[in-house]
């Protein structure tokens, strides 16, 4: 973060501190008076009873509470309910904390809250209909990462050993059990004789939000499947109507992932795969070649291309065993539509410029143009 975003979120800080010592102050006026009338209570005790009463119930709860918000509810209804349920420490607290954010208009519904939700977040949650709160932490996994490189992101940010991960996504009981859960994404193509992975390409490339310190390998595997179960499930009718599956989708995709920089060489280079497949011809698809090799560099060498591998695209025709890598939005849509072309070929130059032709010839042309110096 440079100094101009870290003086920002200062500001910000500062101005949501004052927002809120505004408010408790509004608070302990009117109760005040109350109390006052009472007698029972000074106003010290007052101010630091309602500043802690602003707070979360529990901080480090991760237990789900059901709440059910009946037809007609009032606000009042509503915070003595959160309070019943042990969600606000105080009703009237909560009701005046939210009159004085002019915050009225609940949805009546049924919700999943935590005692570790803020004020703003239960109100944000009873506003929209849809439960929010703020992530103790977040976690990206770009696109095109291989199962062992999203390890190594989930040891930085989740804290997980990367041989604990890799070890949980490979064993057989938890993939059966996988498999189970969700039997339309996880399906027996997986299990193939020659699939290097199970679940390579199953994790869905995203930034992921945890509501704990430090939360199980469970936890993170089943809440990326989760991502990939909600955003391949749309592409179920095309998949049905052209006989293919979803094995077949994040393969080819995966394939796409590697090989493009931009989202309209993604659907062309898809093009040349889908005219090369009806033609019997072999993808010819570097990034494959890498696969099978297990190793990660930029170039790949003419020996490279005679490793003996199902994964090769060089030595075998159609689509490799399973995907190579995590696919995102762009290279799936891609897959499912892509551009209609009469190219079967194609290369990158040293800018990653791809550059595409229709016979050998024009290919070679292009490499004596882009890649003369290779």
């Amino acid at each position: 973060m440079d100094n101009g975003s870290k003086k920002e979120a200062m500001f910000e800080k500062m101005l949501e501190q004052k927002k809120e010592v505004k408010i408790v102050r509004r608070i302990v006026f009117v109760l005040a008076l109350l109390i006052l009338i009472g007698g029972l209570l000074g106003g010290r005790a007052v101010y630091k009873y309602i500043s802690e009463a602003l707070q979360p119930v529990d901080p480090d709860s991760e237990e789900v509470i059901e709440v059910e918000v009946p037809i007609g509810s009032g606000l009042t209804s509503i915070a003595e309910l959160l309070e019943k349920k042990g969600l606000v420490r105080n009703a009237k607290v909560f009701k005046y904390y939210a009159k004085f954010n002019n915050e009225s208009q609940f949805q009546a519904g049924s919700y999943g809250l935590t005692k570790a939700m803020t004020l703003d977040e239960l109100i944000r949650s009873l506003k929209t209909g849809k439960v929010y709160r703020t992530p103790i932490f977040t976690m990206t996994v770009p696109e095109g990462l291989t199962l062992d490189q999203i390890a190594k992101v989930v040891e930085k940010r989740a804290g997980i050993p990367a041989k604990e991960f890799l070890d949980y996504v490979n064993n057989e009981q938890i993939i059966a059990d996988l498999m189970g859960r969700y039997p339309k994404i996880l399906t027996e193509e997986i299990l193939a004789e020659n699939v290097r992975y199970p679940l390579e390409g199953y994790l869905y490339p995203a930034t992921y939000p945890f509501y704990e310190q430090k939360p199980s390998v469970e936890t993170v595997v089943t809440t990326m499947l989760e991502a990939t179960s909600s955003n391949i499930t749309p592409y179920f009718a095309y998949l049905e109507s052209n006989g293919k599956s979803v094995h077949w989708l994040l393969t080819f995709a995966s394939l796409l992932e590697k090989e493009a920089t931009a989202k309209t060489d993604r659907e062309t280079i898809a093009s040349v795969f889908y005219n090369r497949l009806d033609e019997g011809m072999p993808l010819q698809t570097d990034p494959t070649v890498l696969y099978a090799l297990g190793v990660h560099k930029d170039r790949v060498l003419f020996s490279d291309l005679e490793v003996d591998d199902p994964y090769n695209t060089y030595k075998h025709t159609g689509l490799p065993p399973g995907p190579i890598a995590n696919s995102g939005k762009s290279s799936i849509e891609a897959v499912v539509d892509p551009s209609i072309t009469d190219y079967f070929y194609f290369l990158a130059d040293k800018e990653g410029k791809n550059h595409f032709a229709k016979t050998y010839e024009e290919h070679l042309k292009n490499r004596a143009e882009h890649l003369s110096g290779d």
